[in-house]
């Protein structure tokens, strides 16, 4: 299981961009992280649990990787859960990235933290309404070949067309950051 000191130097090398709720996201993961005993476990609903997911460029950092998440009916970055047996936040987006699509990542150093979330989940008959105070980290893709797994519809997005499927604020933020961090740049996307 990850440890919450790990997470907690994670943030503290992370500049949010400018803003107050920029700085506010990054607020209430630390105060999560500090205040609660149990931040990763997906059983912990107030105020939320800490989850790991993982903004995939292709190769040639053309398309970014997403996925449908038919419970909040929108196209997201692959992500989820901590599990107890994920070693580090990092590891946990690796699996879920995996898990998901199939894709194996290519391995390299450390993953960068390219994003931090928060996103409110709708309550269902097993589990209330709670946040998920998401930490993205930025990777490049070994290959494209996808298998969807667990019911998830993944496809790769050319970056130029990105907004035809009209993704939150957080997978731009987070999608820019990533493009900033590779040497392998598309020109003429600028996150609009």
């Amino acid at each position: 299981m990850p440890r919450a000191a790990d997470a907690l130097a994670l943030l503290d090398a992370f500049e949010p961009e400018p803003g107050e709720d920029a700085a506010r996201r990054v607020r209430l993961v630390r105060a999560l992280l500090t205040q609660s005993s149990q931040p990763f476990s997906r059983y912990q609903f107030d105020p939320g649990h800490v989850t790991a997911s993982a903004l995939v460029l292709s190769r040639d950092a053309r398309a970014v990787l997403l996925v449908f998440h038919r419970r909040l009916g929108r196209w997201l970055q692959p992500g989820g859960h901590v599990e107890p047996e994920d070693p580090d936040l990092e590891a946990a987006a690796r699996r879920e990235v995996m898990e998901e699509t199939g894709l194996p990542l290519r391995p390299h150093g450390p993953a960068p933290l390219v994003g931090v979330d928060l996103h409110a989940i709708p309550a269902r008959d097993d589990e209330p309404a709670h946040w998920h105070h998401d930490l993205v980290f930025g990777f490049i893709a070994e290959d494209g070949h996808l298998e969807s797994g667990a019911g998830h519809q993944a496809r790769w997005v050319e970056i130029e067309r990105l907004g035809e499927l009209h993704p939150d604020q957080a997978v731009r933020r987070s999608l820019v950051r990533a493009l900033q961090a590779w040497p392998l740049k598309p020109a003429r996307w600028t996150g609009a």
